[in-house]
């Protein structure tokens, strides 16, 4: 199952505050060994809310948002993508993270075969496959 681990902002986060350096090669460590195990598919930081735009959608309307966007508590500051056999995994992977405060939150992310079984359309899953066979091209 992949899962998508999300990091929470926080003021310093949205301040666009680096992490210490001791911090970063910790990260840096632990991510290195979730390569070697196989987990990590991708992770990234994002820059603070300041930089980007919220898009609100209202019918046929279509409405943005210039951030900074207000309580950084609900904010996502990074995330990874992960490929586990569990939820159960993930949590104890993230158990291993040198974080010494704040909040992660880890979401199982639906695959297309998910839905594609809901529907049984079998054009619905050639689109699908074509869609990911051209993703997989460009990488």
């Amino acid at each position: 199952m992949r899962v998508m681990v999300l990091v929470k902002g926080d003021p310093q986060t949205e301040a666009g505050q680096l992490p210490p350096e001791g911090l970063v090669d910790e990260m840096t460590a632990f991510n290195e060994r979730l390569v070697q195990a196989g987990v990590m598919l991708a992770a990234d930081g994002l820059y603070p809310s300041e930089k980007g735009v919220r898009v609100r959608f209202d019918g046929t309307r279509r409405t943005v948002i210039d951030g900074p966007f207000a309580e950084a508590k609900e904010l996502v500051a990074g995330y990874w993508l992960w490929q586990v056999r569990s939820l159960d995994e993930a949590v104890e992977w993230l158990k291993q993270a040198p974080f010494q405060g704040g909040e992660v939150e880890i979401r199982p992310i639906f695959e297309s075969e998910d839905f594609l079984a809901e529907y049984g359309n079998p054009e619905l899953r050639a689109r699908e496959d074509r869609l990911k066979t051209a993703i997989a091209e460009r990488s």
